[in-house]
């Protein structure tokens, strides 16, 4: 894990997991951590299951979402 202090950028679905199928769910929400390094790779860092990791960014759409969802998606995770 990074040891700079994660900062939440809101949240992204799996739209596609090829090469990623034992740690991408399609359709799942992933929180998204803010990292403008991979994003100017066009990569995205999220949370998995197995911590926190970067992927390729054509496999997430990032969502926006009504304020309202922002504390529950919080308690969820």
């Amino acid at each position: 894990m990074r040891s700079r202090r994660m900062k939440k950028q809101g949240v992204a679905v799996c739209i596609q997991n090829a090469g990623f199928g034992a740690s991408l769910e399609v359709r799942k929400l992933y929180p998204v951590v803010d990292d403008p390094d991979a994003e100017a790779n066009h990569l995205i860092r999220v949370i998995d299951e197995s911590g926190e990791d970067v992927y390729p960014a054509r496999l997430f759409q990032r969502l926006t979402l009504p304020g309202e969802f922002q504390p529950a998606l919080r308690l969820a995770s």
